[in-house]
């Protein structure tokens, strides 16, 4: 697998709900046509993955420890552009 992508890629919701996940992330993931993808809602963000997670309840718990740290979607954005941009200089460095 290449390394992890950190741009935001489009993806457009057709008439009944469909979602085109784009060829080379499906190749890189080995994603086939009939996979099961897996999709938590937290906040305002839609994560899919295509492992099953141990618990159906995680957007639970991840709200609940949102709500018990006091952090908003945007604390959690935040942290992860600074997080993402400190990994790419690490990783640049590297190179």
């Amino acid at each position: 697998m290449k390394a992890l992508a950190t741009v935001p890629r489009a993806a457009k919701v057709r008439i009944r709900g469909q979602i085109t996940i784009p060829q080379d992330i499906r190749e890189e993931m080995s994603l086939d046509a009939q996979d099961t993808i897996y999709l938590f809602r937290v906040g305002k963000v839609l994560l899919m993955t295509p492992k099953r997670m141990e618990r159906a309840s995680l957007a639970k718990k991840m709200e609940r420890e949102m709500k018990r740290e006091g952090l908003t979607l945007e604390d959690l954005l935040t942290g992860l552009k600074s997080q993402r941009k400190r990994y790419l200089e690490e990783a640049l460095a590297k190179d």
